[in-house]
């Protein structure tokens, strides 16, 4: 959530900053600012709303070697430009990721020391607290450090400090911070990509690190002792981020899974591939999956994958759940954490909780040297690439992915007999997407756009699925739906079933299809407008259905990549057709870095 930008060196930094904010925002913002130098003094533009209205308010001829940028997501106070960053108390100009949860402690104190409050943040609580220290000692890295033991939740800090303007300062916890390396100019950004037009060289921060940084050196302390770093090079193509003539960035990134599978799939197509890139983990006798969201979603699918390939229990937790619960884990538990930015605050702590507990962790993430990538014991990385779109559809297809092979590798090491043309099977699934990618679906969006509630029903690893397809399309399309376990819906949801309400069902298990088909029966007899999406091989009555979308049988592993596909393609039509902010839907942050 939130970005951060800083730059000092010998060029312009306001149009780097502006550039810099763009990129960061598929982080999901709703207003944002700059503060840079100009005439030996701060000045601060923000602005509610989009960067375009930031814009509006820039000096063409300014012009300044040293400024930071923030784009903000509410919490403490609404979405206002008062409350936008960058903040300014005293010596001090500050931009903020996080949450400073003592700040109301702070601010009385403040108060009582004549300090006054233009915003009803936190983070000019915070901006104020350290201008208080800092006029106590005139040491800003002894005032940050100090802060380091006050300050209670996550704050990502970018400072420019009126006595020193030739001078960056960066502090983190718990909240992503790199510092960008250049040639005679160096940068902050809570993510790589919003420098790589500059520089591909970047150093990290750690917990409790205090940076300074001038246009030719970084200097970092912990503890208040200066700390060497590693200076890393992001590997990766910037074309990446262009959008190749695709409306938006999700549809793009809808049509980007074949390749990306087909890449992925070249890892783990032979047993001996797979036992070489999974470590074994078949030691332990309980599972637990963390994670939030989409890739929660990821880990229920995989729960059914894993108790069937593997015969071991796993476990399923919402994770900002699993940290506040009683948990039975030990050192015979495997605790995975899924996420796709690797940032995500409450899986984060969750990994700590489990290391603690004495678990073994493993994260499947896309975003190497993230936050979690760094902590958990063991890392998979799902290769997905950058992935723009708040919305996500490449990220969790790979995770699903990725967690289907662990599956097969707990199967193969286990000897639990598996179809022997199982490899044959997954090779031939990025061929398979391609022919769901084909497809339009607009008579589906013709009907959908129109409707206030929607539902979606599925049986044992379809229901699993259409969680991941209800929330994609109410993320994007604001339209109101739920997923539910089709013998679920008749204890009481049922009830919410009208004329021409659109029931969509996923029917994939041949085993069971006519369980589920007697339930979507059920909501026709209450006037459902019923889709069915099912596999070719499964006999579906006709009057049990409006509409019938048939997708190719696969190995079941692989079968919940192919089941998402329409379902994307369907929720991306229909926001499109409602004129809706596909790529950066309201309300909504990529990588949610706080509680």
């Amino acid at each position: 959530m939130c970005g951060i930008i800083g730059y000092i060196g010998k060029k312009n930094s306001i149009p780097r900053l502006i550039n810099g904010l763009k990129t960061l925002e598929y982080r999901g913002y709703d207003s944002a600012g700059i503060a840079y130098v100009k005439d030996n003094k701060i000045k601060i533009i923000k602005e509610a709303g989009k960067i375009a209205n930031l814009e509006k308010l820039l000096e063409d001829k300014d012009s300044s070697n040293i400024g930071i940028g923030h784009t903000r997501w509410a919490t403490h106070g609404g979405a206002t430009s008062n409350n936008a960053h960058p903040h300014k108390q005293g010596h001090i100009t500050l931009v903020h990721n996080g949450i400073i949860e003592n700040y109301q402690e702070l601010k009385d104190m403040l108060i009582d020391n004549g300090y006054k409050f233009n915003s009803d943040t936190d983070t000019e609580v915070a901006c104020a607290y350290i201008d208080y220290l800092y006029r106590e000692n005139k040491d800003i890295v002894e005032s940050l450090d100090k802060c380091n033991s006050i300050f209670k939740g996550s704050y990502a800090f970018g400072i420019i400090v009126d006595d020193d303007y030739d001078s960056l300062y960066a502090v983190r916890k718990n909240s992503p911070l790199i510092i960008g390396i250049g040639d005679n100019e160096n940068y902050i950004a809570s993510d790589v990509p919003a420098i790589l037009d500059y520089t591909n060289k970047y150093t990290l921060l750690n917990n409790y690190d205090i940076a300074k940084i001038t246009k030719d050196k970084v200097t970092v302390y912990n503890n208040l002792k200066e700390v060497s770093k590693d200076i890393l090079t992001y590997n990766i193509d910037k074309s990446v981020r262009d959008i190749n003539g695709y409306d938006h960035y999700m549809l793009k990134e809808i049509n980007e899974q074949s390749i990306i599978l087909n890449n992925l799939i070249k890892n783990y197509d032979s047993k001996d591939k797979i036992l070489k890139n999974i470590k074994d983990y078949t030691k332990y006798n309980k599972i637990f999956i963390v994670a939030c969201g989409s890739a929660y979603h990821a880990g229920v699918v995989s729960k059914y994958m894993i108790e069937k390939y593997a015969d071991i229990e796993v476990n399923v937790e919402i994770a900002s759940e699993f940290r506040y619960k009683k948990l039975f884990i030990d050192n015979n538990t495997l605790v995975i954490a899924i996420s796709q930015s690797g940032e995500t605050a409450d899986t984060l702590a969750s990994v700590r909780i489990a290391k603690e507990l004495g678990a073994h962790t493993l994260g499947i993430i896309n975003v190497e040297e993230s936050s979690i990538a760094r902590e958990v014991d063991d890392v998979i990385y799902t290769k997905a690439g950058i992935e723009v779109a708040v919305a996500t559809t490449k990220g969790y297809t790979t995770q699903v992915f990725i967690l289907s092979m662990l599956a097969l590798s707990l199967a193969i090491r286990k000897n639990i007999n598996i179809d022997k043309d199982i490899f044959n099977k997954i090779r031939l699934v990025p061929n398979l997407i391609n022919s769901l990618l084909d497809r339009k679906y607009n008579y589906l969006t013709k009907i959908l756009k129109k409707k206030n509630d929607i539902f979606f029903l599925g049986r044992n690893i379809d229901y699993a699925s259409v969680l991941e397809a209800s929330l994609k399309l109410k993320e994007i399309t604001y339209i109101h739906s739920e997923a539910y376990a089709a013998g679920e819906l008749k204890h009481g949801t049922i009830s919410l079933i009208e004329d021409d309400t659109p029931v969509i069902s996923l029917v994939t298990n041949k085993d069971i299809a006519e369980k589920t088909i007697s339930n979507i029966k059920e909501t026709i007899a209450r006037g459902a407008y019923s889709i069915i999406i099912a596999t070719k091989d499964i006999d579906i009555p006709k009057d049990s259905y409006n509409d019938l979308i048939r997708i190719d049988r696969t190995v079941d592993l692989l079968q919940p990549i192919l089941n998402i596909i329409p379902l994307q393609l369907i929720a991306y039509n229909v926001a499109k057709s409602k004129g809706c902010d596909i790529d950066k839907p309201r309300n909504l942050a990529k990588s949610v870095t706080v509680e």
